[in-house]
């Protein structure tokens, strides 16, 4: 009796390999996998799998009064997905119903239903970074039934039938139960990692885009910089259309809808001005939801994203398709990342704009170094690790994008060490793909420097300096070390490295305003604003030696009170 009934259960679980499959195409799914769930998406999650419970109930099998069941399944699915709450209300919703259904163990099963979804939720909490393991659901569920059968005992009356019942059901529920959540999640595993793949080559494409827009974009958002972007999008991606706004009007529209969405005309449709009211992507399955006012207008679906200078919604960008329900995963992904790479590229053209205007020669002619061929190279390295290494493609491009977003400041008023060194590490962690073990990094920081005021732009321009013309030169490479140091009265950053060294003849001039010959304007820059914020006593200091290295050393006061140029002078303390 005991394994005709385990193979009856295994013949009906099969619906649960099913409903796993459908589950995992769906776009909540999706969300689900990358913890994104919105409310409506929990509520889906609670409802699917207290259904798969229910679902589970009704297939069971009838044995002295009670029912083999596979419900289970849905509830603690629910948990190791969803976490406890969720585990709870599905294993809610299955219990309740269980115990509607009668019978000697209704309590006792219900009871067990919410137990075991909980159960499911904890163990999701412990994984809470990344989905759960089948052996762990295996092992979860095997807890979870044992369970299930202690409560029986515990609660269901007469015990003697109650103890009939478990020893009838009790191992091939527990075998087969255990082993449907156990599939159930090498679904969900198999399908997280194709969402993986989706986002790798959906990073890979974006940057492709956006090395192609990158000249366009530096002029800032208009018509024409718009429609070259628009061109370059819709000749690379099968879409039915793609437009760009500003704030105000359509900058361009190529593609399906072009007969009555022209540049230069109000913005048409609703859920582009939800995507600027909000600065969240939005995603319009129906005709209704893109809610164009034009009667003949043909885009039935388009995923919306807001385009960012800082924190400013600026404009948007759109791609469209011309059936409905039709914007994926795919496209969403695609979306956000042209987005992002976009208003870092928007920012850069700002920064350009700024440069123009000012009159500080020495911050802007440090900021112009954030050159295309730095951008090129970094894009370059992150395109090399999007396949193999998604995750470090991802961390990389946050570390792009704060490298560009601190080199876009405007104010150059003090900051702390800490952000400045901040800034530094992430050019030095882009630097480290390109480079590998030709470059090695070494840092020795005193934690009691780290809220000293700094002006910005001194430490990456000196590190840049050493990798690009100190170690770069030598065939394998070489170290760079920075040291601060907390002094009674000021902090000290020394940058050394064991490259090539500075020619004596070189090293003599390497310091005069403007030098611009071999080792770059940077070490003169920066010795020329600390001169001016705090003082000749304060000029960089560098020694060298030929195929040895070069050591610099800044000198930052605790107590920046010196007046600097202009009306940015420093006014904080270390503390």
């Amino acid at each position: 009796m005991t394994w005709s009934l385990a193979l009856t259960l295994a013949e009906r679980m099969s619906m649960v390999a099913t409903a796993a499959f459908i589950l995992s195409r769906t776009a909540a799914f999706q969300r689900i996998l990358s913890r994104q769930l919105t409310g409506r998406d929990r509520l889906l999650l609670v409802l699917a799998c207290g259904g798969l419970g229910i679902a589970g109930t009704y297939a069971g099998i009838s044995i002295h009064g009670a029912l083999a069941n596979s419900r289970v399944i849905g509830v603690m699915v629910a948990g190791l997905l969803g976490g406890p709450l969720i585990g709870f209300a599905a294993g809610l919703v299955a219990g309740v119903h269980r115990y509607l259904l009668g019978g000697f163990t209704a309590f006792s099963c219900a009871l067990a239903a919410v137990a075991e979804g909980t159960l499911g939720g904890l163990v999701q909490h412990r994984y809470r970074r990344g989905t759960v393991s089948w052996p762990v659901a295996l092992a979860t569920g095997l807890a979870g039934e044992m369970l299930q059968m202690a409560i029986i005992l515990l609660t269901a009356r007469p015990f003697s039938e109650a103890w009939a019942l478990v020893k009838i059901i009790a191992l091939p529920m527990i075998t087969v139960n255990s082993i449907g959540i156990a599939i159930f999640m090498v679904i969900v595993k198999t399908a997280a990692e194709q969402q993986e793949r989706i986002a790798a080559g959906q990073a890979q494409q974006a940057l492709r885009i956006a090395t192609r827009t990158l000249p366009f974009l530096r002029r800032g958002l208009n018509q024409e910089s718009a429609a070259e972007t628009a061109r370059i999008i819709y000749n690379a991606v099968k879409v039915a259309a793609v437009a760009i706004t500003d704030q105000t009007q359509i900058l361009a529209h190529l593609g399906m809808g072009a007969d009555h969405h022209h540049p230069g005309n109000p913005i048409l449709t609703e859920a582009t001005r939800r995507a600027m009211d909000t600065g969240q992507l939005q995603l319009a399955q129906t005709r209704a939801e893109i809610g164009c006012h034009h009667a003949q207008c043909r885009l039935a679906s388009a995923v919306i994203v807001p385009l960012k200078r800082r924190e400013n919604v600026i404009g948007t960008l759109k791609l469209y398709h011309d059936r409905e329900n039709s914007i994926n995963a795919v496209d969403m992904e695609l979306a956000r990342g042209l987005a992002h790479l976009f208003s870092t590229q928007l920012e850069l053209a700002e920064l350009e704009h700024q440069a123009q205007l000012r009159s500080r020669a020495e911050l802007k002619a440090l900021q112009a170094q954030v050159h295309p061929h730095f951008l090129f190279n970094a894009l370059n390295a992150i395109v090399s690790l999007v396949r193999l290494r998604p995750d470090t493609a991802r961390e990389l491009l946050i570390r792009l994008a704060d490298f560009l977003r601190y080199s876009l400041k405007q104010d150059d008023g003090p900051i702390t060490l800490e952000e400045e060194l901040a800034h530094m590490d992430a050019y030095l962690a882009i630097e480290g793909v390109r480079f590998g073990d030709k470059l090695k990094v070494v840092r020795r920081i005193d934690p009691a420097s780290l809220t000293c005021p700094v002006p910005p732009f001194t430490l990456q321009p000196v590190v840049e300096n050493a990798i690009k013309h100190g170690l770069q030169p030598r065939p394998n490479g070489g170290q760079v070390e920075i040291v601060v140091e907390e002094q009674p009265r000021e902090i000290k950053v020394t940058i050394r490295d064991n490259g090539v060294g500075i020619p004596g003849p070189e090293l003599n001039r390497i310091l005069e305003p403007g030098y611009g010959h071999g080792h770059g304007l940077g070490l003169s820059l920066v010795n020329e604003r600390l001169k001016s914020i705090y003082g000749r006593d304060y000029a960089v200091q560098i020694t060298s030696s030929p195929d040895r290295g070069t050591a610099v050393v800044m000198r930052f006061p605790k107590d920046a009170a010196t007046e600097g140029v202009g009306a940015n002078a420093l006014h904080r303390r270390c503390g």
